[in-house]
């Protein structure tokens, strides 16, 4: 049976297991609907993943399509590393690295439910409603504090943790969202009737 997201939230605060980077050594659309339902923190802030996009390097949308440069380097090494850019030169956003070693594949995390540190959350986005304060790529890495420094740090270390979701979610599937390119691929993955999603399936 799937969880409704309140009971998604309770379950967090008994975190599962910490995620190693041996759980991203694996396909990219193997982990990306592994990660709904985990549980992401930096310096202890953040909650429950409810929604993230897969890219391939195979595939045009990728940052990695055309091969490594300075700012994509980081998606050609092992996974299980953080990779942060700068989307339309406003927002950071972060995205966990998959797969061997240059095959330069990624995992964007799109929304996440507020679970831990929510007081530092509304600080940082100047707002009190927790259903906006992670609902976009950009909203909770401002919430989180996720800025390029963060770009190319184990995401099994300090600052960053990472738990296995508890139980199992239904996932939902759809078309990736603000990309001009292989617009066909139903690589989104989201918790079901989750009311912190950036936007409905």
């Amino acid at each position: 049976m799937a969880r409704s997201p309140k009971t998604a939230a309770a379950a967090a605060h008994s975190l599962g297991k910490p995620l190693k980077r041996s759980f991203f050594a694996r396909g990219v659309l193997e982990v990306a609907p592994d990660l709904i339902g985990a549980t992401l923190l930096l310096d202890g802030v953040g909650g429950i993943i409810v929604e993230v996009e897969a890219y391939h390097h195979t595939e045009p949308a990728a940052h990695s399509f055309n091969g490594p440069t300075p700012r994509n380097l980081v998606m050609f090494g092992p996974a299980g590393f953080s990779y942060v850019y700068r989307s339309y030169g406003i927002h950071w956003c972060v995205n966990f690295v998959c797969e061997k070693a240059g095959s330069a594949s990624a995992v964007l995390i799109r929304a996440l439910e507020p679970t831990h540190g929510i007081p530092a959350m509304r600080r940082r986005r100047g707002l009190h409603d927790e259903r906006s304060l992670c609902s976009g790529p950009g909203k909770l890495c401002e919430a989180l504090g996720i800025t390029i420094a963060h770009s190319g740090l184990p995401l099994d270390i300090p600052p960053f943790a990472l738990h296995a979701r508890v139980g199992k979610p239904e996932i939902v599937t759809g078309l990736r969202i603000g990309i001009t390119k292989a617009v066909d691929l139903p690589w989104r993955y989201g918790l079901k009737g989750s009311k912190f999603l950036s936007k409905r399936f």
